[in-house]
C-alpha cells in the first residue's frame, strides 16, 4: 500500500512502532512505576499518591482479586468517575491477568444491565453515588462482589458489598502471584456509545494498547522529549471511562511518568479549575465542548494555568473551526487534533504536534498505521476523493466480544476495519473527517453532510454550537433541520440562515432553524444527533 503520509512525519518519529520489549500492558507500567517511585502518579480532590504508591495499591487490589478466585480473563468492570481509586483498580485488575471493563457512570439501568450481562462482569467496583442504578439493575446480574468507592463513610447497602478501603487492607495482607500475560491476551473491552444501535465491547489486547501508547509516545516526542517528560502535568478533564482519557492521559501518563491530574466532574469546568489548584498544565486533551466553552469566559479560562501548555489535543468529536480560531486567540496554542475510535484503543492519527495553527483535519496516520479512503465495493479512492475511513494497525481491534458476525461485517477482506466515517484523503496523506455514513442528510439526492454545516455555522458570532439533523420534507425528501445554541441571546434565525447562505450552497442551507440551551450529549462531550430526530 501506498502510504504518502511518511513523507510529511517529524523528523525522528518512526514509521513504525516495535512492541518486542513488553508482553504486556502490567510490564510496561510496572517498568515505569519503579522507575519514578518517587514521583506524583495522580492527585485527585486534594490528595497525590506517587508511583510508588500506585504500585503498592494497585497489586493489593490485585491480590484480593485473586483471592476471590478471580483469573486470567475474567472480567472486572469499573464504574467510576475520575478517582484515584480508577488507575488502582483499573492496574490492580490487569495486574490479576484480568480483562478490564469500563463503565460509564451515567448509565440508565438498562444499559448497565447489557453491559454487565454481555461482558460477564464477575466483580464491579463501584463509586457509590450511582449504587442506586445498580440497585436496579441487580435483578438481571449474576455480580459476585461490589467493590464500593466512597469519599466518605458508605451509606448504601448493595447484596455482596465490600468497601474499596477495605479491599486493600485485606490485600496488604494476601499473597499476590504475577501473572504470565501475553500481547494477544484481552486486555479491556471498551463499550461503544451505542451511536449506531446497540451498544458492543470492543476488545482490545495488550499489545493494542502498549501499541498505542508506544504511537503516541513518538508522536508526541517533538513536544516531549524522553528526558523533559517526567514530571509534566496532564490536565485529565475527560472520563477515564473514556477510551480517549484511558490511553492518552492514563497509560500513556503513567507509561512516561507524568502526573496525572485528575477532575472528577469534568463537566463543571468552574469546579474543574479549583481542583487542578492553578498548577500548570502542560498536556490538555478535551473535545470541542471544552474548547468551545472555555473562551466564551475569560475569567474561567484565566483561572487554568496555561502559561506552560505545550499542547492542546482534540479528538472524542469534530474540533470546528470557529472553535478552533477562537480557542487559539484566547490562548495562543493551537489545538492538535486527532482520530480515533474505540475500537483503535484511542488513536489512529494526529495532526504534526508542532504545527502552530488549526489544520482542519485530522492529521496523519501514527506510525505502523494505516488509513485508506474507500467506497462500498471496497476500492480505493483517487486523493480528494470521499469515501469511509478504513484502518488497519497494531492498535486496532481484532473484533467485537462475542459478535462474530459484527466483527466479519465491520473488517474489509484485507484486515482493515471500517469505520463508518466519511473522509477525504490528499495528497500528503493528511485526512479530513466528512461525517458518519449514518448522519448524511439526502436533499434531492444530494449528499449534505452535517459536519460542514455546522463548520460553517460556528464561525457566526454568537454560536456557542450547533447540530444539524435531516427531517422528512416533501419535496425534497429530507431537508436540513439545524439546532443552535446562542451565546449571544440577539441572534436570530434570520443572521444565521443569511450567514449559511453566504458559504454553502442551496441545497445545503437549514429550512428550519430551532434555538434550544444545550445540545444532547454523551458524557465525553460527543453530541447525540440521534436525540435532535426524536
Amino acid at each position: 500500500m501506498n502510504k504518502p503520509w511518511l513523507k510529511n512525519y517529524p523528523p525522528g518519529v518512526p514509521a513504525t512502532v516495535d512492541t518486542a520489549p513488553y508482553t504486556s500492558v502490567v510490564q510496561m507500567i510496572e517498568e515505569s512505576m519503579t522507575r519514578h517511585a518517587d514521583r506524583p502518579a495522580i492527585t485527585s480532590l486534594g490528595t497525590s499518591t506517587s508511583f510508588g504508591e500506585l504500585d503498592r495499591l494497585s497489586r493489593q487490589f490485585a491480590a484480593w482479586l485473586q483471592a476471590q478466585g478471580v483469573l486470567k480473563g475474567d472480567r472486572v468492570a469499573l464504574m467510576m468517575p475520575n478517582l484515584t481509586a480508577f488507575p488502582v483498580a483499573a492496574l490492580g485488575t490487569l495486574r490479576a491477568g484480568a480483562t478490564m471493563v469500563t463503565v460509564n457512570p451515567l448509565y440508565t439501568p438498562r444499559e448497565l444491565a447489557h453491559q454487565l450481562k454481555d461482558s460477564g462482569a464477575r466483580v464491579l467496583v463501584l463509586f457509590e453515588a450511582f449504587a442506586a442504578t445498580v440497585q436496579a439493575a441487580l435483578p438481571e446480574l449474576a455480580l459476585e462482589h461490589i467493590v464500593l468507592v466512597s469519599t466518605a463513610a458508605p451509606q448504601a447497602a448493595l447484596p455482596r458489598q465490600i468497601a474499596f478501603t477495605e479491599v486493600l487492607k485485606a490485600g496488604a495482607d494476601l499473597p499476590f502471584t504475577p501473572v504470565a500475560l501475553t500481547l494477544d491476551d484481552l486486555a479491556l473491552l471498551q463499550y461503544t456509545g451505542g451511536t449506531t444501535g446497540v451498544s458492543k465491547g470492543a476488545m482490545l489486547t495488550h499489545r493494542n494498547l502498549v501499541g498505542n501508547v508506544l504511537q503516541i509516545e513518538h508522536w508526541l516526542n517533538p513536544i516531549f522529549p524522553a528526558h523533559d517528560r517526567a514530571g509534566r502535568n496532564i490536565a485529565c478533564l475527560l472520563p477515564l471511562y473514556h477510551i480517549f482519557a484511558l490511553t492518552v492521559c492514563m497509560f500513556y501518563g503513567l507509561r512516561n511518568g507524568l502526573h496525572n491530574r485528575l477532575v472528577a466532574n469534568p463537566r463543571d469546568l468552574a469546579g474543574a479549575a479549583k481542583e487542578l489548584g492553578g498548577a500548570p498544565i502542560h498536556m490538555l486533551p478535551g473535545v470541542n465542548t471544552m474548547f468551545a466553552t472555555l473562551p466564551q469566559h475569560p475569567q474561567l479560562l484565566a483561572q487554568f494555568n496555561l502559561t506552560e501548555l505545550r499542547i492542546a489535543i482534540g479528538g472524542g468529536s469534530a474540533v470546528q473551526q470557529g472553535t478552533a480560531d477562537r480557542w487559539q486567540a484566547a490562548t495562543g496554542v493551537p489545538i492538535c487534533e486527532g482520530y480515533g475510535l474505540s475500537e483503535t484503543s484511542s488513536s489512529i492519527s494526529c495532526n504534526v504536534v508542532t504545527a502552530k495553527v488549526w489544520s482542519g483535519t485530522v492529521g496523519l496516520p501514527f506510525p505502523g498505521s494505516e488509513i485508506a479512503i474507500r467506497d462500498d465495493d471496497n476500492h480505493d479512492m483517487p486523493f480528494g476523493e470521499r469515501g469511509e475511513i478504513c484502518v488497519r494497525g497494531i492498535q486496532v481491534t481484532p473484533g467485537y466480544w462475542q459478535r462474530p458476525d459484527e466483527t466479519a461485517q465491520s473488517m474489509t477482506p484485507d484486515g482493515f476495519f471500517k469505520t463508518g466515517d466519511i473522509g477525504i484523503m490528499d495528497e500528503g496523506g493528511y485526512v479530513r473527517i466528512v461525517d458518519r455514513k449514518k448522519d448524511m442528510i439526502l436533499v434531492s439526492g444530494f449528499n449534505v453532510f452535517p459536519n460542514e454545516i455546522e463548520d460553517v455555522v460556528s464561525t457566526l458570532p454568537g454560536v456557542l454550537e450547533s447540530a444539524a439533523i435531516g427531517v422528512p420534507d416533501e419535496r425534497s425528501g429530507e431537508a436540513v433541520k439545524l439546532f443552535v445554541v446562542r451565546s449571544d441571546s440577539l441572534l436570530t434565525s434570520e443572521a444565521v440562515q443569511a450567514h449559511c447562505r453566504s458559504n454553502l450552497t442551496a441545497y445545503k442551507n437549514p429550512k428550519i432553524i430551532e434555538f434550544i440551551d444545550a445540545l444532547p450529549k454523551s458524557t465525553v462531550g460527543k453530541v447525540l444527533r440521534r436525540e435532535l430526530r426524536v
